[in-house]
């Protein structure tokens, strides 16, 4: 399945060290992985929980979309 998916880099990424999470979407889960080692088993995640985990490093107040 994760050679189906469209999987992305951040905008943040600088691509150089090769230290990078990759993300992929479908419409129930996120898939996160390593982007150095593509073929290793990947993290899956609900909508709904990726979203908590993404609230919970944005400093309080702040808006989605905007780097801390």
């Amino acid at each position: 399945m994760s050679s189906d998916l469209n999987w992305f880099k951040s905008s943040y990424s600088s691509g150089q060290g090769g230290e990078c999470l990759e993300i992929a979407l479908t419409p129930t889960t996120i898939h996160i992985r390593d982007s150095k080692t593509p073929t290793a088993p990947t993290l899956t995640l609900t909508p709904t929980t990726w979203s908590a985990f993404l609230d919970s490093l944005r400093p309080a107040g702040r808006p989605a979309g905007h780097p801390a």
